[in-house]
């Protein structure tokens, strides 16, 4: 009896019987590990992709939130801009540099032709207020040869001769505006 094939009975030599003795059952088993090694490669090179396209995704989707938060703040800024110039008070400073005066009493145009209220002209304008504020004709201080000069209409002998308005009023339209 040898010592390494130990005689088997019973069941085990039944067994013995059917599974061929030597190394056959080694080489039977190498595709089986290539494949299981294979499919476990390509599952971790998987998800490593996956993972850096995520990555990926989340950094742009950080660096357009930090974008999108700026540029709601600088439409914050430009909103208050706005308002600021929107605001009456600024209107009004506004429109005093541009040498603007208040308007008067304004006088209204019925539907039917006739005239309601009394118009009245807008108040002159202080020595101050004219001083800050110079119209581009005035700033001008060589006047152009070639340049006409344009008669002035509060002056009476520069303003040549008028028309007389027409006797019969313009036929008016049912909506004001048109």
């Amino acid at each position: 009896m040898s010592s390494r094939n130990p005689e088997l009975k019973g069941r085990a030599a039944r067994l013995a019987r059917l599974i061929p003795a030597g190394r056959g059952g080694g080489a039977a088993r190498t595709p089986f590990v290539l494949l299981v090694v294979l499919l476990l490669g390509g599952g971790l090179i998987g998800l490593l992709v996956l993972n850096s396209a995520l990555s990926e995704g989340a950094f742009k989707l950080d660096d357009l939130q930090r974008q999108t938060k700026s540029l709601t703040d600088e439409e914050q800024a430009l909103q208050r801009d706005v308002d600021a110039y929107s605001a009456p008070d600024a209107l009004q400073r506004r429109a005093r540099e541009l040498g603007m005066v208040p308007g008067g009493d304004p006088a209204f145009l019925n539907s039917d032709g006739t005239v309601r209220g009394v118009p009245s002209a807008a108040a002159e304008q202080s020595v101050a207020g004219a001083a800050a504020v110079r119209p581009p004709e005035v700033l001008n201080l060589s006047p152009s040869p070639t340049a006409p000069t344009s008669p002035s209409p509060s002056s009476p002998s520069a303003a040549g001769p008028t028309t007389a308005p027409p006797t019969s009023p313009a036929p008016l339209s049912p909506t004001p505006g048109r």
